[in-house]
């Protein structure tokens, strides 16, 4: 046997044993992770992206389950799920502390930021009788402009229960004393923001909370079609009581803003250094979020197509995902 063809022989096997030992180095390999998401379908597109960078690191990746935040922050703590993308920070601080915090938690990094909620209303009420705080609902005739089943009290479309903001929306209603004049309209939040769209279009006043980033704010523009109402001091319930609202700006919509953040089984990450990585460096623009989320609404909203976007997000941001996974894989050495 010549040296050459021996040189050559012993590169092939050595790229053989690189490639073998490189598939069998996958940090997830044999172990199954359990994603868990809201009942907002809007939710699944950033949990998927999160479950397509665990099983590029060669996790077994379940179906998504679907729970409210509060339980869901419980399955985690327990062990019974492993990850959740959409945890809102601050607001859902009375569930991640409920649950053991961060002695059964773990999140680091942030997800995306930017997201800001509050209470809205169409320009054209708000301009024609001057409205630009939410504690002029006090006024029965301003609130009745609100009135949608005829019983003399303003109708907010307000916050699915167990979500978090409900509680906020609930402070509100007694700190600012609207409980005579305003009523909190509870439900499938999909269900009651297409009612209050449908009235909208119509040409009839509506009173609304929501949040950024989420499809609504791209058919109700803040500025051009309904305005951002303000609060008249800062009253947040639990353990944020004493924590100011107010934005950067001055602007005061009686929120806390917040960022999305990925909250996982703390023993799960402690063993999965690579995903806990994972979970930590990835950053998600609240843009990409939203146009995404408004291909739904326009009626890109089943199974393969929430797939078809999540896959055109990685091909359009490869450099970017092809990082976080580098930076996982780094992790697990």
């Amino acid at each position: 046997m010549t040296m050459k063809y021996t040189t050559a022989v012993s590169a092939g096997l050595l790229a053989t044993t690189l490639s073998l030992n490189t598939f069998a180095a996958l940090p997830g390999e044999g172990i199954a992770v359990q994603p868990l998401k809201s009942s907002i379908a809007e939710e699944t597109f950033q949990t998927l992206l999160v479950m397509k960078g665990l099983e590029k690191l060669g996790y077994t990746v379940k179906d998504i389950q679907e729970v409210e935040y509060a339980a869901g922050h419980i399955a985690l703590a327990n062990g019974d799920a492993t990850f959740m993308a959409d945890h809102w920070d601050p607001i859902h601080v009375d569930f991640y502390e409920a649950a053991g915090g961060e002695a059964k938690l773990y999140r680091q990094g942030v997800y995306s930021t930017g997201a800001l909620q509050g209470y809205l209303i169409d320009k054209r009420t708000a301009d024609q009788y001057g409205i630009t705080n939410i504690g002029q609902l006090k006024d029965p005739k301003i609130a009745s402009l609100f009135d949608v089943n005829d019983d003399g009290k303003a109708d907010l479309t307000g916050c699915t229960p167990g979500w978090g903001c409900e509680k906020v929306i609930e402070h509100h209603m007694d700190a600012y004393g609207l409980r005579d004049t305003v009523t909190h309209n509870q439900g499938a939040y999909s269900a009651i923001i297409a009612d209050t769209l449908t009235r909208y279009k119509a040409g009839n006043p509506v009173l609304y909370y929501t949040w950024t980033p989420y499809w609504v704010s791209g058919e109700l523009v803040p500025g051009k079609d309904v305005i951002w109402l303000e609060v008249p001091f800062s009253a947040l319930p639990g353990a944020r009581e004493d924590v100011d609202t107010a934005l950067p700006n001055g602007k005061n919509y009686g929120f806390q803003a917040n960022t999305q953040r990925i909250v996982a089984n703390k023993t799960f990450t402690d063993a999965n250094p690579a995903a806990a990585k994972l979970f930590e460096v990835m950053q998600l623009s609240s843009n990409d979020i939203s146009a995404q989320n408004l291909r739904m609404k326009n009626g890109e909203d089943s199974e393969a197509d929430i797939e078809r976007h999540t896959n055109g997000w990685i091909k359009a941001n490869q450099a970017t995902f092809d990082g976080w996974i580098q930076a996982a894989m780094d992790a697990a050495k």
